[in-house]
C-alpha cells in the first residue's frame, strides 16, 4: 500500500480573503513555574492572520511552543521567546503574537500577632504581546482586603455617645463604673459595617525587568490598605484585625487613592489601571472606584 500524504487544510487558500486580528486557543491547561512553585494554569495563545488569502493558522505549533513554560521559571524574557516562536512558526502568515496565562499564586501569610500562618491564593493573569518587534507585558492581580465604612463608623460613634448620655446624664462618674460600661454591650451599642473587598491591579511593566515582582506588588498593595484578609488566627490576631479596620476606615475612593500612591512608588511600573470593589454589606449593590496612571499614553 502506498503511503498517503496527510492533508493540511490550513495551507489552502481562503474562499474569502480577509486578514484576521487574532486566531488561536483559549483555556489551554498547563503547569508553570513561578518563584519555585509549580502552579496549575490556563493559557490563551494566538497570533494575527495577516495573510488574508490563508485559510488558517497552525494551532498545534502554538500548543507545542507552550512546552517551554513547563521547564523554566516564568520571566518576561521567557514569554518573549515563546511569542517569538509563535511568529517563527507562522512566518509569512502572522506579524503579532499574544499570550495570556492565568493562575492562582499561593502565598503563605503570617498572622498579625500569633505565630500562626496560613495560605492565601491571589488570582494572577500575565498578558504578553509581541508586534513589530515591540514587546509589552501586563500583570493583573486581585488582592482581597477588608473595608470599614467611615460614615457607618461615625454614625455608630454617635449612637454610643447617645447611649453614654442616657446612662450617665446628671451623674458623677466613677472610673471603675465607666470602665465596666465600656466593656459591656451598652458600650458598643452600634458597630460600623465592614465588607470583604477586592483590589484589581492591572500593571504595565517596564521593559528592563528581568522577573515578575508579583509578591512585591502584592505586599505594597496590602501595606497601603492596612487590612489584608487573614488566614489562621487566634483571638489576639482577631483583635489586632479589628484594630486595623478601626484605624483604616475607607470608602472605595480612599482605597483606590492609597493604592495609586503605593503603585507609583513601586519600582518597575510605567503605567497602571486600578479598580477597587467594596462588596457592600449595607446595600445590595457594590461600591466601585477606579484610577489610572499613564494608562492611555502607554
Amino acid at each position: 500500500m502506498n503511503a498517503l500524504t496527510l492533508p493540511d487544510i490550513a495551507t489552502q487558500a481562503s474562499r474569502q480573503a480577509l486578514p484576521l486580528d487574532w486566531v488561536g486557543m483559549c483555556g489551554i491547561a498547563l503547569p508553570v513555574l513561578f518563584d519555585s512553585q509549580r502552579l496549575s494554569a490556563k493559557a490563551d495563545a494566538g497570533v494575527s492572520l495577516d495573510d488574508g488569502e490563508a485559510r488558517g493558522i497552525h494551532m498545534s505549533r502554538l500548543y507545542l511552543a507552550l512546552e517551554m513554560l513547563e521547564h523554566e521559571t516564568m520571566t518576561p524574557a521567557l514569554l518573549r521567546r515563546v511569542l517569538q516562536r509563535f511568529l517563527d512558526s507562522h512566518e509569512g502568515l502572522s506579524r503579532s503574537a499574544y499570550l495570556k496565562i492565568h493562575t492562582d499564586l499561593l502565598l503563605k501569610r503570617p498572622a498579625l500577632i500569633s505565630p500562626l500562618a496560613g495560605w492565601k491564593t491571589y488570582p494572577v493573569s500575565i498578558e504578553a504581546r509581541l508586534k513589530n518587534a515591540m514587546f509589552h507585558v501586563e500583570l493583573k492581580i486581585d488582592v482581597p482586603y477588608s473595608s470599614t465604612c467611615p460614615c457607618s463608623a461615625a454614625l455608630s460613634r454617635q449612637l454610643i455617645q447617645q447611649q453614654f448620655v442616657d446612662d450617665f446624664a446628671n451623674r458623677s462618674l466613677q472610673h471603675a463604673e465607666v470602665l465596666a460600661w465600656l466593656g459591656s454591650t451598652k458600650g458598643i451599642v452600634a458597630t460600623p459595617h465592614s465588607q470583604r473587598s477586592t483590589a484589581h491591579l492591572c500593571l504595565r511593566l517596564d521593559d528592563y525587568l528581568d522577573d515578575f515582582p508579583l509578591i512585591a506588588f502584592i505586599n505594597d498593595a496590602e501595606a497601603a490598605l492596612g487590612t489584608a484578609v487573614q488566614t489562621a488566627v487566634k483571638r489576639a490576631d482577631e483583635q489586632a484585625f479589628a484594630l486595623a479596620n478601626g484605624q483604616n476606615l475607607m470608602f472605595c475612593e480612599d482605597a483606590v487613592r492609597r493604592l495609586n500612591l503605593a503603585m507609583k512608588r513601586s519600582p518597575g511600573l510605567n503605567a497602571f489601571h486600578l479598580r477597587v470593589v467594596h462588596a457592600e454589606s449595607l446595600h445590595a449593590h457594590d461600591a466601585v472606584a477606579e484610577s489610572r496612571w499613564n494608562w492611555e499614553a502607554a
